[in-house]
C-alpha cells in the first residue's frame, strides 16, 4: 500500500468513526419522541401498563416503527452520499508527484470511486512530428527529374558553397556574406517553381530555414489598388514566408508599370527593408521572362545589391517533352498507341514554336488532361469496356484533345497579353542593341512598310 492508499484509508476509517457516532446520536433522538419512557439503546425497560380496558394501539406502533425506519434510511443514505463526496475531495488533494496506484481503491462504504479522469475530456493525441529529409534524399530527387541538367548543376554549386561556408563558421575562419536570394529567369513550364520548392527543402536541410515553406504571390498578391493598403499587403505576405521562400512569379510586373497611380515600387521598397530585417530566416526567389528580369532587378540598386545568383532555365527540347508525356502515362497506368504517339510529336512541334503561349512542361500537362478527357468521352460509349480499353490512349483521342488544348491554352493566356509581353520583350530587345544596329534596324523596318506587297506588284 503507498502513500496514497494508506491516506486514504485513514481518511475513511476518520469518516466511519464520525458518521457512525452521529447517526447513534439522531437515532437515540427520534426514539426518545417517539416512545416516551424508553432507553436510547431502542430497547424498553419493561412493557408500559395498560390502562384496565385499554387496547394496545398497534396502529400507532406500526406507523412509529414505519417512521423510524423512513428516517434511518434517510440517513444512511446522506451518510453514504456525503462520504463519497470526502473521499473524491481527499484523492484529488493527494500530492500529484506520489506515484499512482494501477486502480482506484474501492470504498467499504459503497460502489467503487469513479476516478475524475474519467470526467474530463479526452486529450488531443499528439501530433507525430514529420521525419526530417535528408539532404541526400532531396538532391536524389532533384536528379530525378526530367531536362534541367544546368538547373541540378547550379544548385548542387550552391548546396557545396553553403556547406563550406558553414564548415568555415564551425572553425572560427572568416567567411564571405552570401546572399541565398536568386532570380530565376526563362519562359513559362521550365520548373521554376518546382525547383523553389526543392530550393526551400534544401535551405531548411542546410538549417539556413527554420520552416521551409515556399508562399508563391505575384504582383496582385502583393500591390493594392489605394494609398498606404500595398504596404501592409505586401508585410503580411512576408510574414507568412517568414521561416521559408517567398516567390515571386512575374515579379518584373511590379516595376513596368509607368502609371502615377501605380504601387508597384512600395511593394519593392517594403520587400527590401524585410529582407533586411529577416535576412537570417527568409529567402526571396524572383521569377519570370528573360530580359525583362535583367530589367527589374535593374531597376533599384537595392535589388541588384540583394539578388546575384541567376539560373536560367531553357525551354525543354522535344525529347524531353515527349519523356515528360510518357512518364504521365506510366504513373497513370496508361498505354500510348504507336500512330498516337507520332500525334502527340506532332502537335508538341506546331505549338511550341511560340514557347509563351505552349509553355513548355505545362503544355505537355494540358494536352495529357485532355487525352484523359477524350479517351473517357470515348469509353462511356460503348458496351465492352475491358482493362486494356480503360488503358488505351488512341489518336482520335489526342487530335480531339489537340483541337481541345488549344482552345484552353488561347483562354488561359489572352491574346492581347500575348501581344503586350512581345511588345514589351521588343522593346527590351532594341533598348540593349548598340545605337549604329538599332538606326539599322529602324531604317530596315521603315523600307519594309514603304515596300509594296506581293499582290501590288502584279497588280
Amino acid at each position: 500500500m503507498d502513500k496514497k492508499d494508506d491516506l486514504l484509508q485513514q481518511s475513511m476509517d476518520k469518516l466511519r468513526e464520525i458518521t457512525s457516532r452521529n447517526m447513534r446520536r439522531v437515532y437515540d433522538d427520534i426514539w426518545g419522541a417517539l416512545h416516551p419512557g424508553e432507553t436510547g439503546s431502542g430497547k424498553p425497560q419493561q412493557d408500559a401498563p395498560q390502562k384496565p380496558g385499554a387496547k394496545p394501539d398497534a396502529k400507532g406502533s406500526g406507523l412509529a416503527d414505519e417512521a423510524l425506519e423512513q428516517q434511518l434510511e434517510t440517513l444512511r443514505i446522506l451518510a453514504s452520499n456525503e462520504a463519497k463526496a470526502l473521499s473524491d475531495s481527499l484523492w484529488d488533494e493527494v500530492p500529484s508527484g506520489e506515484p499512482e496506484a494501477a486502480e482506484a481503491p474501492k470504498k467499504e462504504s459503497g460502489a467503487p470511486r469513479t476516478q475524475k479522469k474519467e470526467e474530463q475530456p479526452a486529450e488531443k493525441p499528439a501530433q507525430k512530428e514529420e521525419p526530417q529529409e535528408s539532404l541526400e534524399d532531396i538532391l536524389k530527387e532533384l536528379h530525378s527529374y526530367i531536362g534541367l541538367d544546368t538547373i541540378k548543376t547550379e544548385v548542387e554549386n550552391l548546396v557545396n558553397m553553403v556547406r563550406v561556408h558553414k564548415m568555415r563558421k564551425d572553425h572560427g575562419l572568416p567567411t564571405v556574406d552570401m546572399s541565398l536570394h536568386m532570380v530565376f529567369s526563362g519562359n513559362p513550364g521550365t520548373g521554376k517553381t518546382m525547383i523553389a520548392r526543392v530550393m526551400a527543402r534544401i535551405y531548411k536541410c542546410l538549417g539556413i530555414l527554420s520552416k521551409g515553406q515556399l508562399i508563391e504571390v505575384d504582383r496582385s498578391g502583393l500591390v493594392a489598388g489605394y494609398v498606404g493598403q500595398t504596404a501592409g499587403k505586401t508585410t503580411e505576405v512576408i510574414e507568412k514566408a517568414l521561416g521559408g521562400v517567398l516567390f515571386i512569379d512575374e515579379a518584373y510586373a511590379l516595376t513596368y508599370h509607368k502609371e502615377a497611380n501605380d504601387f508597384g515600387q512600395e511593394a519593392v521598397d517594403t520587400l527590401l527593408k524585410a529582407m533586411e530585417d529577416h535576412r537570417d530566416d527568409l529567402i526571396v526567389i524572383v521569377a519570370g521572362y528573360d530580359g525583362l528580369m535583367d530589367e527589374f532587378i535593374k531597376s533599384n540598386p537595392g535589388l541588384e545589391s540583394r539578388f546575384n545568383r541567376y539560373l536560367h532555365f531553357e525551354d525543354y527540347t522535344l525529347q524531353e517533352m515527349m519523356a515528360i508525356f510518357d512518364l504521365r502515362c506510366k504513373q497513370g497506368g496508361y498505354v500510348l498507341d504507336e500512330d498516337a504517339r507520332d500525334e502527340v510529336e506532332q502537335f508538341i512541334v506546331k505549338q511550341n514554336v511560340d514557347p509563351i503561349t505552349f509553355g513548355n512542361a505545362r503544355g505537355v500537362r494540358n494536352l495529357f488532361e485532355q487525352v484523359l478527357i477524350a479517351q473517357a468521352n470515348r469509353i462511356v460509349a460503348e458496351t465492352d469496356i475491358s482493362k486494356e480499353k480503360l488503358m488505351q490512349l488512341t489518336a482520335d483521342d489526342v487530335t480531339k484533345a489537340s483541337e481541345a488544348a488549344v482552345v484552353k491554352q488561347a483562354r488561359e493566356t489572352p491574346q492581347s497579353d500575348v501581344d503586350a509581353l512581345r511588345a514589351l520583350l521588343g522593346e527590351l530587345k532594341n533598348s540593349s542593341q548598340p545605337d549604329g544596329e538599332q538606326l539599322e534596324a529602324d531604317e530596315t523596318k521603315d523600307a519594309d512598310e514603304t515596300k509594296p506587297d506581293a499582290g501590288q506588284e502584279g497588280e
